[in-house]
């Protein structure tokens, strides 16, 4: 084989095992956060704002849309006063509102014993709010010892240590 021809097999050799490792790399990475399941209305823009916002955080998400969004609010525990406008379940927690990826990231390392996280409302310039000066907001764990604080954030900034 000539050397050119030779080089040549040598580069294509090289260029499959980088993307051989480049895909473990990336399926790693998807593997590494859990799906998240978004029950939200099939015409609302910032539910799926909030969707994309966990996807470009690592999330796979799956999208349920559906017109009534009280019984899976009451299924998996949302209290009245914590409702937002989407439901979701991530690792048997669930998620109201938009909730920042960050602020997930944080609940499933943690694990605490509680039914998840909610962010009530729909504050300016939390994810999928976009498109005005962002106002500050809190993210509320809620279960069985109530509701606490748990993380607050401007836009996706966390603000508190």
């Amino acid at each position: 084989m000539s050397e050119t021809l030779h080089c040549i097999a040598r580069r294509s050799f090289l260029g499959v095992i980088a993307a051989v490792l480049a895909g473990r790399t990336i399926a790693s990475a998807a593997a590494a956060n859990p799906v998240v399941i978004v029950h939200k209305d099939p015409n609302c823009s910032c539910c799926s704002g909030w969707a994309d916002h966990l996807r470009a955080a690592g999330f796979p998400v799956e999208v349920h849309d559906a017109a009534d969004l009280a019984p899976s609010k009451q299924q998996h525990g949302i209290p009245p006063e914590l409702a937002a406008c989407h439901t979701a379940v991530v690792s048997g927690y669930a998620i109201e509102g938009h909730v920042p990826a960050l602020a997930i990231q944080h609940l499933l390392a943690e694990r605490p014993n509680a039914k998840g996280l909610a962010v009530p409302g729909m504050p300016v310039g939390s994810p999928g709010m976009e498109g005005g000066p962002p106002h500050p907001y809190t993210v509320v764990l809620f279960g069985p010892a109530g509701q606490t604080p748990y993380m607050r954030f401007i836009g996706t900034q966390r603000i508190d240590t």
